[in-house]
C-alpha cells in the first residue's frame, strides 16, 4: 500500500530513494514547487547554485531534499552544513531536514546562541549528518573543535541578505575558507544585491541561477484595504478591525520591538489573546511563541520584520501592518505571508498622515491602488462572534512530521556515557529480538546518564517489551517510552 502511494508521488521523478519519497509523502509533499522543479535536478547533478526566491515558495526542501539523498548514512562527521541568520530559521530549518531525512535515520543537529554551548558540544560529539547553525556559533564550535568540518561536501548559505544585513559577512567567508575546497555551495536569497553577487562570485564555481518570483509580485488571492487613521485613533480602529475580520491565523506587523510590546500590552489589557516574537525576547520564550502560533494555540502574533524574517507559517489569513512599512520590499514581503497556494488571504494597513508618501510609492511599485475602506462604526460591530472566537478552546494543529511520528516510538533506556554505554551497545541488543531488524532502528543519542533510541516501522512496543528483562552491556536497564 505505502509503495503505491509512493509511485504516485511526483517526487519519484527525480530518482529519490523510497526513504526520502516516503517521508516527502508522510509530509503531504507530493507535487514539486517551481522552485524545488528548478533546484532539485541541478543540486543532485553537484552543480552550484544561486537561487533568489521569498519565504513560503518552499526553497527549504528545494535544498533539503538533494542533501538529504545525497548524504551518507554511514559516515560519522558532518557532511552537510547549513548557515542561517537567526535562532528561529536554524530550528525551523532542522525541523524540516530532519522530517526529510527521518527515514534515512540522519541526524540533523542545530547549533545557535541562547543554548548552552556544552550540551550542543555533546551532540556533536555523536553521529551527526547535517549541521544546521547561526554563523556565530558555528564559529564558536569550529574554535573549540567541536564541529568538524573536514568531511562537508554540501554548503548552503541560506537568508543570505539577512545574514549579511546582521553582520555575519565575515564569519561566513571565514567558515567557507575553512571548508574543504572540494565542495558544492547553494546560496539562497530573498534579493541578490552587489555584495552577495561579489561573494558567489568568490567562492563558487559556475554557479547556476534561478530567479523565482518577481518582488513586486503580490498573490491575486489576496484582498488588500488600507484604512486612514490619525495616530491618536489608530489602536481603536485597530480593535474594531480585528474584530470585524475575526482572523484565523493573523500576523501584526509594527515597526519597532518597543512598539510591539506597547501593542502586546494594550492587548492583553483589552483581554485579547496574542503573542509576540521581537528581538530583545528570551529564545525560549521566542521558540514557544512560534509554536503556539504554529499549532494554532494562538490566532494573533506580533512581530518585527527582523524577528519574523523567514519564519514559515502556513494558512496564515491575515497580515496587519499596524505600523505601515516604511519600505517598498518589505510591504510585499508581509503580504506575501498570506493567499498562498491558491487560498484567500487579506492584507490590512493602518496608514497614518505621515505614511501616505510611503503608501503611494508601494502602490507605484506593485502596480496597484491600495482599497481605502471605511473604519467601523463601533454602533453597527457584533463583536459576539470574536469573542466567542477568543473563548473557544482550540485543539493543536497537528504539528509537521506528525504522521511521520506516528510509526515511531522513541524509548529511553538507563545508562549513558557515564556507564560508557555506546549506541553498538544498543544496536546489537536490540537486532537480537525476534522479528527486529537494523533497519527498525532510528536515531541513537547517547546522554550523561541516558540514552534515547528511536524504533520505526510500528515495532516500538515488541522493542519495549522484550527489554523490560534483556540486558544491555550486561545489565537489564530501565527503558520506558519517552517523547
Amino acid at each position: 500500500m505505502e509503495k503505491k502511494r509512493i509511485d504516485t508521488n511526483q517526487f519519484y521523478k527525480y530518482s529519490l530513494s523510497e526513504e526520502i519519497v516516503g517521508a516527502l509523502t508522510l509530509l503531504g509533499y507530493t507535487e514539486p514547487t517551481k522552485i524545488q522543479e528548478e533546484v532539485i535536478p541541478a543540486a543532485l547533478e553537484g552543480k552550484d547554485i544561486v537561487a533568489k526566491s521569498q519565504t513560503g515558495t518552499g526553497k527549504t526542501a528545494a535544498f533539503a531534499i538533494p542533501i538529504c539523498e545525497k548524504v551518507r548514512w554511514e559516515e560519522n562527521l558532518p557532511q552537510a552544513l547549513v548557515l542561517e541568520p537567526t535562532r528561529e530559521l536554524a530550528v525551523q530549518v532542522r525541523d524540516e531536514i530532519f522530517y526529510i531525512g527521518r527515514k534515512k535515520r540522519l541526524k540533523v543537529p542545530a547549533v545557535f546562541g541562547g543554548f548552552p554551548i556544552d550540551k550542543q558540544i555533546q551532540t556533536l560529539r555523536q553521529k551527526s549528518h547535517i549541521v544546521v547553525g547561526t554563523p556565530g556559533r558555528v564559529m564558536d564550535h569550529i574554535r573549540r573543535d567541536s564541529l568538524k568540518l573536514n568531511q562537508v561536501e554540501y554548503l548552503i548559505i541560506d537568508e543570505a541578505d539577512l545574514m549579511l544585513d546582521m553582520g555575519f559577512l565575515e564569519d561566513v567567508k571565514q567558515i567557507i575558507s575553512l571548508l574543504p575546497s572540494e565542495k558544492q555551495v547553494l546560496l539562497f536569497s530573498a534579493t541578490l544585491d552587489k555584495t552577495i553577487k561579489d561573494l558567489v562570485e568568490e567562492y563558487m564555481t559556475d554557479a547556476v541561477s534561478f530567479i523565482h518570483e518577481s518582488e513586486t509580485e503580490t498573490a491575486p488571492e489576496i484582498r488588500h484595504a488600507v484604512y486612514e487613521v490619525d495616530a491618536d485613533d489608530k489602536y481603536d480602529v485597530f480593535v474594531d478591525v480585528l474584530m470585524q475580520e475575526n482572523p484565523d491565523s493573523c500576523m501584526i506587523f509594527c515597526g519597532t520591538r518597543e512598539m510591539v510590546n506597547v501593542l502586546y500590552q494594550k492587548l492583553k489589557r483589552d483581554h485579547i489573546l496574542c503573542g509576540m516574537i521581537h528581538g530583545e525576547m528570551e529564545q525560549r520564550d521566542r521558540l514557544r511563541t512560534i509554536d503556539q502560533f504554529r499549532t494554532g494555540q494562538i490566532r494573533c502574533l506580533i512581530a518585527t520584520d527582523v524577528a519574523s524574517r523567514g519564519v514559515d507559517f502556513e494558512n496564515m489569513t491575515h497580515v496587519i501592518n499596524y505600523d505601515f512599512p516604511t519600505g517598498r520590499e518589505t510591504y510585499v514581503h508581509r503580504a506575501g505571508r498570506t493567499g498562498r497556494n491558491g487560498k484567500s488571504g487579506r492584507a490590512i494597513s493602518f496608514v497614518c498622515p505621515s505614511d501616505q508618501n510611503m503608501r503611494h510609492q508601494v502602490e507605484a511599485y506593485i502596480g496597484m491602488n491600495l482599497p481605502v475602506e471605511r473604519c467601523p462604526d463601533k454602533s453597527e460591530l457584533d463583536t459576539r462572534a470574536f469573542w466567542e472566537h477568543q473563548k473557544r478552546k482550540v485543539k493543536p494543529k497537528a504539528r509537521k512530521g506528525a504522521a511521520l511520528n506516528s510509526a515511531i516510538t522513541r524509548l529511553s533506556v538507563g545508562g549513558g556515557r557515564k556507564s560508557k554505554m555506546r549506541a553498538v551497545d544498543i544496536v546489537g541488543t536490540i537486532c537480537s529480538i525476534d522479528t527486529i531488524k537494523a533497519e527498525d532502528i532510528g536515531i541513537i543519542d547517547v546522554r550523561d546518564s541516558l540514552t534515547y533510541v528511536e524504533i520505526l516501522n510500528g515495532k516500538g512496543h515488541v522493542v519495549l517489551e522484550a527489554l523490560q528483562d534483556k540486558p544491555i552491556k550486561g545489565k537489564v536497564r530501565k527503558v520506558r517510552i519517552t517523547r
